[in-house]
């Protein structure tokens, strides 16, 4: 059975984060492992607290996985300062830790950046350079690429030629943010690739950058290539969000498990 670890917040509602998580790596009949960064009070109507784990503590936790079960992928989602992200980096460099995704969560739904600007800088400088495939959505590789305004195609190639002097890793931008289509980018070794999707209309989609991060990580370990990776991750999250799961009072989850008889 292949290991999969997720380093993420918890979301008490399930939705996203840890949770979702644990899900799409069960949903994919895989082994699910997990650090906790911090817990976050939450729901489908957002997010009212936090109590971020010490960068010790996250230490820990790597430590106990790494020397007992290691994982065959690595998905990494929120990382809330500095200390954290620089311990979580020293320590996937430390066990020569393999097919690492990194969803980086900068940016929250409604705009607010999440990072100040010492963890933006941890972030770009220490942790994305670990990565096999960063993940941003629109917002984000405008904060990563220094793009004002990233509202077509065209633009999103710009964006990811910029980020891709940063480091060596792929760059999937997800374009769900766009007006017209929802199509994602993948540059991969100087390749543009396109992944073509309507907008699927379903307000429900609390979770999916979670969600569609650790599926790519559960196919990388599969030994899958990059793009066959994320063409299997997208029909995945399709079909979670063609569900049309109902929970909650605002944004509610996927259902992470519809292709689970």
């Amino acid at each position: 059975m292949k290991k999969i670890l997720t380093i993420a917040g918890s979301d008490c509602s399930g939705g996203a984060g840890i949770q979702a998580d644990i899900k799409t790596i069960t949903a994919h009949k895989a082994y699910a492992m997990s650090v906790i960064t911090a817990l976050t009070a939450q729901n489908t109507t957002g997010v009212y607290d936090i109590m971020e784990a010490t960068p010790q503590f996250v230490a820990k936790q790597l430590d106990c996985i790494f020397t007992d079960i290691r994982p065959d992928a690595v998905k990494i989602g929120m990382v809330s300062n500095k200390e954290i992200i620089t311990v979580i980096a020293d320590k996937l460099i430390e066990y020569k830790a393999e097919n690492i995704v990194v969803d980086p969560v900068m940016i929250s739904t409604s705009g607010s950046k999440l990072l100040n600007d010492d963890a933006m800088l941890a972030l770009k400088e220490r942790l994305l350079p670990t990565a096999n495939l960063i993940t941003p959505n629109i917002p984000e590789a405008e904060s990563l690429s220094g793009l004002l305004l990233i509202d077509k195609k065209e633009d999103m190639v710009s964006a990811a030629e910029l980020i891709s002097k940063t480091g060596k890793y792929d760059i999937l931008i997800k374009g769900g943010h766009l007006r017209n289509g929802a199509h994602d980018l993948l540059l991969s070794n100087s390749q543009i690739y396109w992944f073509k999707q309507n907008k699927i209309d379903n307000p429900n989609t609390h979770g999916t950058g979670c969600t569609l991060s650790s599926a790519i990580a559960c196919n990388l370990a599969f030994g899958y290539s990059m793009n066959q990776s994320i063409e299997n991750a997208k029909e995945y999250i399709t079909g979670a969000i063609s569900n049309r799961l109902d929970l909650g009072k605002g944004s509610g989850p996927l259902n992470h498990c519809y292709n689970i008889k």
